[in-house]
């Protein structure tokens, strides 16, 4: 059982601008929005390493990958985005592009121990402003990152557990499930907020991301 509120309340979510320096690197003009997510497990820095990176321990918590998991290889979500794995520090950091259909975008995940066998995951996921954006804000990305992170909360609690993708699917579209889409979705909007955004337009975007999850009227 998830525990929708708590689940929420326990990740760090913040907005921010990426310079033209950044849009440059990574391949492009134009203007960048940077969403970074991030949460504290109970496990150490190696065995988190090893669970965000292994293909096998990847498919127990987020989608089944294939492709060639080192710098310079590409790799491929089951369904989902695809990339080129542009940089590694083992066990700290990699980064990698993000590409989904036409559209190209960049992220970067770092481990940082805290504490006794506790270790902060943080996913920093650098995306263009078009109309997808201003149509929906973070909440598009971001939601679907939320939800990452639950089935990593899951996994990391309890990694004998066998992942049940209709279980999966069938919460997402419970009463459970669309109240976090909803908690998530506002989450993202107030920081967005609190980055400079304009309230009123934050909080009908993450309106619009709510209703394209759940199809519910926005």
């Amino acid at each position: 059982m998830i525990d929708v509120k708590h689940q929420i309340s326990r990740v760090n979510r913040a907005t921010g601008g990426a310079d033209r320096a950044t849009g440059g690197a990574t391949g492009g003009d134009g203007e960048y929005r940077v969403l970074t997510i991030s949460q504290v497990y109970d496990t150490d820095l190696e065995d988190l390493w090893d669970v965000v990176t292994t293909p096998e321990r990847i498919a127990r918590w987020f989608l089944p990958i294939a492709g060639e998991l080192r710098e310079g290889g590409k790799y491929q979500f089951e369904g989902q985005a695809g990339g080129t794995i542009t940089r590694c520090a083992a066990p700290r950091e990699f980064a990698a592009t993000w590409e989904f259909g036409e559209q190209v975008s960049w992220i970067t995940v770092r481990l940082t121990p805290e504490g006794d066998e506790r270790t902060r995951f943080e996913l920093e996921h650098t995306a263009p402003v078009d109309d997808h954006w201003e149509r929906f804000g973070p909440g598009a990305v971001g939601i679907g990152w939320d939800m990452g992170l639950i089935g990593l909360s899951l996994y990391v609690a309890d990694p004998t557990a066998a992942k049940d993708p209709a279980a999966v699917m069938a919460w997402t579209t419970s009463e459970d499930g669309k109240l976090f889409m909803r908690l998530s979705g506002d989450a993202w909007a107030e920081a967005d907020i609190a980055a400079g955004a304009e309230p009123e337009k934050a909080r009908a975007q993450a309106a619009n991301t709510y209703a394209a999850y759940t199809g519910a009227e926005a």
